[in-house]
């Protein structure tokens, strides 16, 4: 079997002169084979800049294209294959957007081979520890009182037991934040988890250590990014000193980076996303470097349901898998680009068993949203 193309779709919602928000564009691939068996991912990230990182010509031998690099191979050979498009594309990155387009291209590589094979990619991780994967429900907080109040009931009625907000500028503003906390808090009672995201937008880590104290009335379960990922002995002060446990990572690629945040900051969770850290193989790696260090990993996700599948299916087939983000945007991408997208259940989502990754895309809302440059 040989691959014979590498296809890099570019989606978005808006017009490209207009604002666009989390989940409202998405750059997805799928590689074909001479066999039939077509694989699909996808990464969080620029799409324009990952279509041209696959796409573009090479200019020698470590700065070739993605699809050059893959078009003749064997889809199967997946080890070999992410070594060779991370070497020969180095000079466009050994981290960053880089990994990104890796990732993407790795995801559709096992979503082959478990087709191939005929099973799904949990089983050939391993096999999955568990039937059904508990979820918590990420939502970026509504202007008013009673938006809010309808969100968190939403999310509620979905059988959730553990929520996350941020963005909307929260974080800016203490006494605005400590009032939605304490909407949530009064909506959500004490038994439902809650956590926050400050997407790095806390100061130092005083001014952290403060914003902490002031808000430890709400129990919160974590503390997500409060500082920025570089600011390793902030967020190592905060894990320590602030009797709150502190997660990030999201933004961060390739085992080399989560050892070095791993080791630097000490956090309690950290957060890789499968789509951008280096895609399945390297998201192995990444968890057994936080089972060393005695960390927690709850993926980040975002995006679409091809995200969400391949999270699915290495949460499953790890140990201490053992809670998983689920969006709850609006956007049109998340909803309905797979026709068969995995859905809560009681606050769950089940494990699926179909080969590869038994993703079914909406051919439809592909050519709606498609981007042609």
């Amino acid at each position: 079997m040989k691959i014979v193309d590498v296809e890099a779709i570019w989606l978005r919602v808006p017009a490209l002169d207009q604002p666009c928000e989390w989940g409202e564009d998405a750059l997805i691939v799928r590689i074909y084979t001479d066999s039939g068996l077509l694989g699909i991912g996808e990464t969080d990230s620029s799409p324009a800049v990952v279509k041209a990182l696959i796409e573009t010509p090479a200019s020698h031998e470590t700065c070739q294209g993605l699809r050059d690099i893959l078009v003749g191979e064997n889809p199967l050979e997946i080890d070999r294959l992410w070594k060779k498009m991370y070497r020969h594309c180095e000079y466009m990155g050994r981290r960053g957007v880089a990994i990104h387009a890796i990732s993407a291209l790795d995801i559709a590589l096992w979503d082959i081979a478990g087709q191939h094979y005929g099973v799904p990619v949990h089983t050939l991780l391993g096999g999955k520890y568990r039937e059904r994967i508990a979820a918590y429900g990420t939502f970026i907080p509504r202007p008013d009182e009673a938006g809010n109040r309808e969100r968190v009931r939403g999310l509620l009625a979905q059988g959730l037991r553990s929520i996350k907000l941020g963005g909307a500028g929260f974080g800016e503003d203490l006494p605005r934040d400590k009032a939605l906390l304490q909407l949530v808090r009064e909506e959500i009672g004490d038994d439902v988890q809650l956590q926050i995201d400050l997407v790095g937008r806390w100061r130092n880590y005083s001014h952290a250590l403060v914003q902490c104290d002031a808000l430890r009335q709400f129990n919160l379960n974590w503390i997500e990014e409060p500082l920025p990922s570089d600011d390793t002995r902030g967020l190592a002060y905060l894990a320590e000193r602030s009797g709150l446990r502190v997660s990030g990572g999201e933004g961060l690629a390739t085992r080399h980076e989560f050892r070095h945040f791993l080791e630097a900051s000490r956090p309690a969770i950290i957060q890789p996303d499968i789509t951008r850290c280096g895609g399945i193989s390297e998201m192995r790696y990444i968890y057994e470097l936080a089972q060393l260090h005695g960390a927690q990993l709850v993926p980040h996700g975002f995006s679409t349901g091809i995200l969400l599948a391949a999270t699915v299916h290495f949460l499953a087939a790890s140990e201490f898998g053992e809670l998983i983000e689920y969006s709850q945007s609006d956007s049109p991408l998340f909803r309905g680009l797979v026709s068969n997208l995995l859905a809560l259940e009681d606050g769950h989502v089940r494990v699926p068993d179909s080969p590869g990754l038994g993703v079914i895309l909406d051919e439809a809302m592909i050519e709606r949203y498609r981007v042609r440059t």
